[in-house]
């Protein structure tokens, strides 16, 4: 018979006690690295632009804080008149994981396009707000569109659109508008979770309910794009940008949005 080291078996509880003890010390590093964007209370730390309209003006008020949601509100609209809004994070992120919830509540505004039906979205690696043309209707970037589900049809969220950019998908180069993901279609006013990873230029990732279900790189200019001016040379990689937030004629909420820088 073996006899054994009893300095081995108490080591053992110490060493899964040690194991536990950084796995909650790193737990929480982790979540104090996590920036909220959005407080709840006010708009604070973003900016607003809507189509035709100034920088910073809030038309109609259609950006609001609502039980500590950030909404897109159309209660002040007799139609919707072209008016995309989005608003912008005022501070510029390159490698990073973004969190949000959303869902859409409501009728649609009266006037807004029919594809606006339950849409909105996430554009990211964006120009700067104060960069737009007064009557540009959205801002150069990669946008994480949102969709909400209309009648029976399958409609994933999560897809990628390109406003005066382009991305590779699957070893080339994509230049349709828009690709729709492997997500499934959200009805009615459940509140979905999407996470979306940006690392640069490298690579983007997109999550709904913690399943991937679209990834591509090489986010870039397109200079071709009839309704979005350009933001740089064709070609030109985007490493880094602005986060903003669309309003395109559907009501729509947010809550929790949060960002973990990788660069900090």
């Amino acid at each position: 018979m073996t006899r054994k080291n009893p300095l081995t078996l108490l080591s053992l509880p110490l060493f899964s006690l040690a194991l536990l003890f950084n796995s909650v010390t790193n737990a929480g590093a982790e979540d104090k690295k996590w920036i909220n964007l959005f407080n709840g209370k006010d708009l604070d730390g973003w900016v607003i632009k809507f189509t035709g309209h100034d920088l910073g003006e809030n038309y109609q008020k259609t950006f609001q804080v609502k039980d500590s949601k950030l909404v897109a509100d159309y209660s002040n609209y007799t139609a919707f008149d072209n008016n995309f809004g989005h608003i912008f994070y005022t501070q510029k992120f390159s490698n990073y994981t973004l969190k949000l919830e959303y869902r859409f509540t409501g009728e649609q505004t009266s006037g807004g396009p029919g594809w606006a039906y339950r849409n909105s979205g996430i554009m990211i690696h964006s120009q700067p707000p104060e960069s737009m043309a007064r009557d540009q209707l959205f801002p150069a970037s990669v946008e994480v569109q949102l969709l909400g589900g209309r009648d029976t049809d399958p409609r994933p969220t999560a897809n990628v659109c390109t406003p005066a950019t382009h991305i590779n998908l699957n070893g080339k180069l994509e230049t349709e508008h828009c690709i729709n993901s492997t997500s499934a279609t959200f009805r009615g006013d459940q509140w979905v979770m999407v996470e979306v990873e940006v690392r640069n230029s490298q690579m983007i990732r997109h999550s709904v309910n913690g399943v991937t279900v679209l990834e591509y790189n090489a986010p870039q200019v397109d200079t071709t794009d009839e309704e979005t001016p350009p933001y740089g040379p064709a070609g030109n990689l985007l490493r880094d940008g602005y986060i903003a937030l669309q309003a395109e004629s559907h009501p729509v909420e947010f809550r929790n949005i949060r960002v973990l820088n990788h660069d900090q």
